[in-house]
C-alpha cells in the first residue's frame, strides 16, 4: 500500500488496517501498557507504513493536555547531557509529545524556581530534568511540591522521587577488576569535577573496587579534573609527581583519558606497557585513539528514551489511564569495553607477576 499524506489517514484507516479496534491503537500511541508486545509493534508497523501522525492539538484540546514534555537542561557542550538529550528527542517524538527546552546555565535556586514557573505556564504534561546533580542544585527538592510529574537523571536517589540512572559506580568497579586481572596493582585516577554527583559515584567506584581487594588507598593517587582534555593532560602530570610508581590510571571521561594518552606520548611514555588507561564514556572517536582506549560504555540515548517513557506513564496515572503506575529508581547497566591501552603483553605482565586478560 502506497504511503499516504499525513492529513488523509485517521485512526480509524490505522485500525482497519491492523484489524484491531480504534481504542487499541490508541492505547499503542499513548503509550498505554494494556496491549500485547506483538499487537504493539503490528500496530506502530502500519503506522509507519501508512504515515498516520495523531492530530495533537486536537487530542491535546479534547483531553485537556498539550502532549508536550519540559525539558529542563544544563551542560549540553559536555557528550553526556548532549547524548542525552538524542534519546529524550528520539522516544518523544515516538511517543507523539513535543518539546519544550528550558538551558539552564547557572543552576541557583532562583533561576530554577523561574524555569518550573516558565515551564508550567506552558502548561507541558511533565517535566524532564536532565540537568546533572551539582552541588546543591536539587536542594529545593526538599520542600517543592510539584502540580506534574517529574523524572530526574543522573541524580542521587530521593525517596518518592521518580530518576533514571546509568550506574556509574558499577562501570567504574568493571574497568577497575580488568586492570587488577591484567596484574596492574598501582592505580591513580583522574576525577571530574568533584561537585558533581556522577563524578563523586565515579571516584566511590574506584575506592571500593581497591579496598575489596586489600589494596592501600593514598590520596596522592587521586587529581582532580573538570571533564576537559587539558585537565587530563594536567591530571597526569599530577599523578607522576605524586605517585611515580603508578603503573595504570583510570580516567573518569574520554576527553580527559586523549589528554591523558598525548602527555603520555609526549613524556615518551609507552601505553600500556608503562601506563595503562581506562576511561568512561566510549565516545565514538575512542576507538580511534592511539592505542585505542579501553572505557567503559553507557547507553545515554537509552538513558534519554527510558526517563520519557517513564514520564509519559507518570502522566497516564495522573489521568487515570494506568493508574497503578508507582515510579521510582530505574539503574540502568554501563559496559566495559576492552581496546588496547589497557592490555599489555605477556611478557610485561608475567615481569609484574600478573596473569594478561586476552581482549575479545
Amino acid at each position: 500500500m502506497s504511503r499516504r499524506s499525513d492529513n488523509q489517514v485517521t485512526i480509524r484507516q490505522v485500525a482497519k488496517e491492523a484489524g484491531v479496534s480504534t481504542q487499541t491503537v490508541s492505547r499503542v500511541m499513548n503509550n498505554i501498557p494494556e496491549v500485547l508486545p506483538e499487537t504493539r509493534q503490528h500496530v506502530l508497523d502500519v503506522v509507519n507504513r501508512l504515515g498516520y501522525r495523531p492530530n495533537v492539538f486536537a487530542r491535546g484540546l479534547k483531553q485537556n493536555r498539550s502532549y508536550t514534555l519540559g525539558v529542563v537542561t544544563s551542560g549540553i557542550e559536555y557528550y553526556g547531557p548532549s547524548r542525552t538529550l538524542v534519546g529524550v528527542e528520539q522516544k518523544s517524538n515516538e511517543l507523539g509529545y513535543s518539546l519544550s527546552l528550558s538551558l539552564l546555565h547557572q543552576p541557583e535556586p532562583e533561576n530554577i524556581q523561574r524555569v518550573l514557573g516558565s515551564l508550567i505556564s506552558r502548561q507541558v504534561d511533565g517535566i524532564l530534568w536532565t540537568t546533572q546533580e551539582i552541588g546543591a542544585n536539587l536542594s529545593w527538592l526538599n520542600g517543592e511540591k510539584l502540580s506534574i510529574p517529574v523524572v530526574f537523571l543522573e541524580a542521587s536517589p530521593r525517596p518518592g522521587v521518580a530518576s533514571v540512572n546509568i550506574d556509574s559506580r558499577m562501570g567504574v568497579r568493571q574497568a577497575m577488576q580488568h586492570l587488577l586481572e591484567n596484574g596492574y596493582r598501582r592505580i591513580g585516577i583522574v576525577t571530574g569535577p568533584l561537585s558533581w554527583w556522577a563524578a563523586r559515584e565515579r571516584l566511590q567506584g574506584w575506592r571500593e573496587t581497591l579496598a575489596d581487594a586489600d589494596l592501600v588507598v593514598e590520596e596522592r593517587q587521586i587529581v582532580e579534573g573538570d571533564w576537559s582534555t587539558g585537565s587530563g593532560a594536567r591530571g597526569l602530570k599530577q599523578l607522576l609527581e605524586m605517585y611515580p610508581e603508578m603503573e595504570a590510571v583510570f580516567v573518569s571521561n574520554d576527553q580527559m583519558a586523549l589528554g591523558v594518552l598525548q602527555t603520555c606520548r609526549q613524556l615518551g611514555r609507552q601505553v600500556p606497557e608503562d601506563l595503562a588507561i581506562v576511561g568512561y564514556d566510549d565516545i565514538p572517536e575512542a576507538e580511534y585513539f592511539w592505542p585505542p582506549l579501553t572505557t567503559v560504555r553507557q547507553n545515554l540515548t537509552e538513558l534519554g528514551g527510558t526517563a520519557v517513557e517513564m514520564l509519559t506513564k507518570m502522566i497516564s496515572a495522573r489521568w487515570q489511564i494506568d493508574a497503578t503506575y508507582s515510579p521510582g529508581c530505574v539503574w540502568l547497566e554501563p559496559e566495559l569495553i576492552i581496546r588496547s591501552s589497557s592490555v599489555r603483553s605477556s611478557a610485561t605482565s608475567n615481569s609484574r607477576g600478573g596473569e594478561p586478560t586476552q581482549n575479545p
